[in-house]
């Protein structure tokens, strides 16, 4: 293999992975929008605070993040002694992961 096959196969190589890894953020950004949706639509409303609070972020080029920084979501998410849990942020992720794996499939068809 000549020096210049190298450098074009190394080439291609980098624009795979460059595309590869703008494929992953793209479907985890999708995945942490659909979360937010649902664990809004799952979450408790007495004032719309925590609601509101809800958000999502990739944490990094592997993960991402839904959450709210609500100091009173723990209690509701998992109770306490004198009230009931209201899950609402890991029923919006453990819920929907046949469609979290859709979303990656159909958009690393797509690139």
């Amino acid at each position: 293999m000549s020096e210049m096959e190298v450098l074009v196969k190394n080439s291609n190589i980098d624009l795979v992975k460059e595309e590869l890894d703008n494929a992953i953020a793209r479907a985890l950004e999708a995945i942490g929008m659909q979360a937010e949706n649902y664990a809004k639509m799952e979450c408790p409303v007495d004032t719309g605070r925590l609601r509101n609070s809800i958000t999502h972020e990739q944490e990094n080029e592997n993960t991402e993040v839904i959450g709210t920084n609500v100091e009173y979501a723990p209690y509701v998410e998992m109770g306490t002694s004198k009230s009931r849990a209201q899950p609402f942020l890991e029923p919006a992720v453990v819920e929907h992961v046949d469609e979290y794996k859709e979303i990656v499939l159909k958009i690393l068809q797509d690139t």
